[in-house]
């Protein structure tokens, strides 16, 4: 069992940054492999990024490419999203969820656990 907590949304101006945090419980960290999705009022939750299992891999909406980096502590068991350049359009509920696999998958149905999530707003 897993259980996810993201923290560090919030209100922000167009062009400026935000890192999310997400802290996982358990012993079995390592066993996962980590994305983070998003979803915005009125629309579907869509992939953001994704960490390979032993870190170090990542994967990247193309919305987000070049913005947005994914990250992953294993000593404080926490996956980070650095966002920087932001949009309004970026505006969502940002949620982490782990994957019992080795590389993550854009496919939110192939993950095993979800964080509540944490709102994002960007202002023009």
């Amino acid at each position: 069992q897993v259980q996810l907590v993201e923290s560090g949304g919030g209100l922000v101006q167009a062009g400026g940054s935000l890192r999310l945090s997400c802290t996982a419980s358990g012993r079995t960290f390592s066993s996962y492999a980590m994305g983070w999705f998003r979803q915005a009022p009125g629309k579907e939750r869509e992939f953001v990024a994704t960490i390979a299992r032993i870190g170090g891999i990542t994967n990247y909406a193309d919305s987000v490419k070049g913005r947005f980096t994914i990250s992953r502590d294993f000593a404080k068991k926490t996956v980070y999203l650095q966002m920087n350049s932001l949009k309004p359009e970026d505006t969502a509920v940002y949620f982490c969820a782990a994957e019992l696999g080795d590389w993550g998958t854009s496919d939110a149905t192939k993950y095993d656990y979800w964080g509540q999530g944490t709102q994002v707003t960007v202002s023009s």
